[in-house]
């Protein structure tokens, strides 16, 4: 319906639910470091000018926000969840080139065309119409600017197998997502110790004796903490609405959002994207 908010408010109230309990304070030293290449390594710092101005579309705790405010001039932290900014608040306040706005990706409140470069890792696939998003957020650019971009993928290239422990994975979501939030903080953990944890072990001891575990399932885990496991637990198996897509489907969205020259991180998470706002 033309002219409908864009935006699902109980996926909204769970993921400031999840940054209250986990504000990614503990996240810090090398893991952070390794955790925010994950995501940055393809971006284009020094095509940036030295007093830069973006934004962050859904910043959640502020973690990768916390990273980025140091490299730029001015960060807009524009998030939907007031108790997320709240959290936010408290981690980057005294950062005095850090604004934020209560907004979500149909509202950011800075002009079209005014900012050098912005990001959304791990957002966009929480709102029901990505694609729409995408595109409010592409038009704040401007023209030659950069965009980060993280969705969930969409299984490319994974066998049958990985694909039905998938699809049992998400019949599980689609339960504990409706427990109450202590209820589902307890059940999302539970998953982290008994299933995230064993895996990415099992995982990194494997690697050490020199197997190939690139196909395994949570083996991107192997190296990170018990608390990220908490907070990836929670932030998959708690969110009300969850949209997968292809890396061609990611492709096809970041055209028609307005981006060029896209490329695409091969490595995990998948699918991580890089584009330019085309010229008017």
């Amino acid at each position: 319906m033309t002219g409908a908010r864009n935006i699902d408010a109980r996926t909204v109230e769970g993921f400031g639910r999840e940054w209250s309990a986990f504000d990614q304070r503990a996240l810090t030293g090398g893991e952070y470091a390794e955790l925010f290449d994950r995501y940055f390594h393809l971006f284009p710092w020094e095509r940036l000018p030295a007093d830069a101005e973006g934004f962050d579309l859904g910043c959640g705790s502020g973690r990768w926000a916390d990273g980025v405010a140091r490299r730029v001039g001015l960060l807009h932290c524009v998030d939907p969840s007031a108790e997320a900014l709240a959290v936010a608040r408290e981690r980057l306040g005294g950062r005095g080139n850090v604004r934020f706005h209560e907004a979500a990706a149909d509202t950011i409140p800075v002009s079209d065309g005014s900012q050098d470069f912005g990001y959304s890792l791990g957002v966009l696939h929480h709102v029901p119409d990505t694609g729409r998003a995408l595109a409010d957020c592409v038009r704040k650019l401007k023209p030659d600017a950069p965009f980060l971009l993280y969705l969930y993928y969409a299984l490319d290239g994974r066998p049958g197998w990985f694909r039905g422990l998938w699809k049992a994975s998400d019949w599980l979501r689609r339960g504990v997502h409706r427990l109450p939030f202590p209820l589902r903080k307890a059940a999302t953990t539970a998953l982290a110790a008994g299933v995230y944890w064993p895996l990415a072990r099992g995982a990194r001891a494997a690697e050490r004796l020199g197997r190939d575990v690139s196909g395994l399932p949570l083996s991107s885990y192997r190296h990170t903490s018990f608390y990220t496991m908490r907070t990836d637990a929670l932030d998959r198996f708690g969110t009300r609405l969850e949209q997968r897509f292809s890396r061609d489907q990611i492709a096809a969205m970041m055209a028609a959002a307005g981006l060029t020259d896209i490329r695409f991180s091969e490595r995990e998470p998948y699918w991580v994207a890089l584009g330019y706002r085309a010229a008017p």
